[in-house]
């Protein structure tokens, strides 16, 4: 029996569609680890920003934010993570790698995920005051840079933005 036309094109769009949402299944699920660091971290005090980098399939390093614990300015999620991963995979360069994070990426994150090769970047929240990922700043469509990073954002974003407000209500709430 001869398959239309129509047909062909029904079976391609189906595959296309089970294969856009087997990626989107993926990639919240690397999203929901992120958002569980970004949980240890507000249990810390620190503000709730968690990522998880994936290399081949397997999670690489996990981090949350400390700049509050370590008192040190750079202690951002991206930025330990992307130096756990460097020392597992011994060498500085993340090629291949994805990097899931609870919250749009500061210049000096967005920097450093350009720097570490870093293929692709999934994010949850926008950061409308200083995001540099396309909110404030698009650091990573600088052309002037060595690597090209596909960004994604808005990545399960109500459920990581509702934590960073939760953080911030409760500290106002306990200021007053």
């Amino acid at each position: 029996m001869k398959i239309t036309r129509s047909e062909k094109y029904q079976r391609k769009r189906a595959e296309r569609a089970a294969l856009e949402k087997a990626e989107k299944k993926r990639v919240e699920k690397y999203m929901k680890m992120a958002i569980r660091q970004a949980r240890l971290a507000g249990k810390k005090g620190e503000v709730p920003v968690g990522a998880v980098i994936v290399k081949d399939g397997a999670v690489i390093s996990r981090a949350h934010n400390l700049r509050e614990s370590k008192r040190i300015a750079t202690a951002h999620a991206e930025i330990l993570a992307i130096e756990k991963a460097c020392r597992k995979v011994g060498d500085w360069r993340l090629t291949n790698a994805e990097m899931f994070v609870t919250l749009e990426p500061c210049s000096m994150c967005a920097g450093a995920v350009a720097n570490a090769r870093i293929k692709s970047l999934y994010f949850g929240a926008y950061e409308r005051k200083g995001g540099a990922c396309g909110s404030v700043h698009n650091v990573l469509e600088n052309t002037g840079l060595n690597s090209n990073v596909n960004v994604t954002g808005g990545v399960l974003e109500e459920e990581c933005s509702s934590a960073i407000t939760a953080f911030f209500e409760n500290k106002r709430n306990k200021i007053t």
